[in-house]
């Protein structure tokens, strides 16, 4: 039977993930600690405060974003970042050390960022479908079998999905969305969620996640190889374009403060109206 593989949190956008054993669902749906943080540009004068999803310096916008590493101590809430290929690290507290993580940052940067919080859901990428995204090792291991020199782990960190599920073969997630204005509904233990759409990809999978060098073919090769290998139980409608992959997830406010914990089962239902359709 299908069952939690793996819950990855990215306590700051856009920087490393690191795997929890259960994860708390928060307001609006995210995971707790999940895009909790997130870097954005600061202008002159600019309040720490100011934020804009226009100017979140993130992989999509900023290529220097992949020479940095980032270990997290949840626990203490710290971060300890250093650059890619460098012995020196630096550690900070989220809170008691945020100006000196942006000032830090900045200098890494060359130019002013600040570094904001929201614990109402964190900063998803996809805001209409703000739940935690699915993948299945089976997807993650076929769709790196694509390629000569990315494994299962690599594609991983290149998709950065929120909860990976084993027992269950490749593009299984691809069950977990039918038709626009039509949802999923799913349990993982007893949490309730609700699969919305496939994830549509950016810039970001086809980099190096370690140099930001662009993988030559990789967005060719995987529209090719998805097109060609889409599974007859995926919702063809959302598939404009092939180059999407992950499902992303809406949670019912039911299931606000209800805990996801490794090795939960997943069992899912069958497809209704979408009870929350985007505006």
């Amino acid at each position: 039977m299908p069952h939690l593989q793996r819950i990855r949190v990215h306590p700051i956008k856009s920087l490393d993930a690191v795997s929890v054993p259960e994860a708390e669902i928060v307001e609006n749906g995210g995971l707790t600690w999940d895009r909790r943080y997130a870097i954005v540009e600061r202008s002159s004068g600019e309040s720490a405060a100011v934020e804009s999803e226009t100017r979140y310096v993130n992989g999509k916008r900023e290529r220097r974003i992949h020479g940095l590493e980032a270990a997290y101590d949840l626990e203490r809430e710290t971060v300890t970042v250093s650059e890619a290929d460098s012995d020196e690290t630096n550690t900070f507290h989220l809170e008691l050390d945020r100006d000196c993580f942006a000032m830090w940052l900045s200098e890494y940067f060359g130019y002013g960022v600040a570094v904001v919080r929201d614990d109402e859901g964190g900063f998803p990428d996809d805001t209409d479908a703000s739940g935690p995204t699915v993948i299945s090792t089976g997807t993650l291991e076929a769709v790196a079998s694509w390629y000569d020199d990315i494994d299962a782990a690599e594609l991983c960190r290149r998709l950065r999905p929120n909860l990976v599920v084993d027992d269950a073969p490749a593009f299984w997630e691809d069950r977990l969305y039918d038709a626009p204005g039509r949802v999923v509904p799913f349990e993982i233990g007893s949490v309730a969620l609700r699969g919305v759409n496939p994830c549509q990809r950016c810039v970001v999978p086809t980099r190096d996640p370690d140099t930001g060098e662009e993988t030559e073919g990789f967005r060719e090769t995987f529209v090719e190889r998805r097109q060609a290998t889409l599974p007859e139980w995926a919702g063809e409608a959302w598939f404009d374009h092939y180059f999407r992959l992950m499902v992303n997830t809406h949670v019912p406010e039911s299931s606000w403060n209800e805990t996801l914990s490794v090795d939960d089962p997943v069992a899912v239902g069958e497809t209704l109206a979408d009870p929350n359709p985007a505006d």
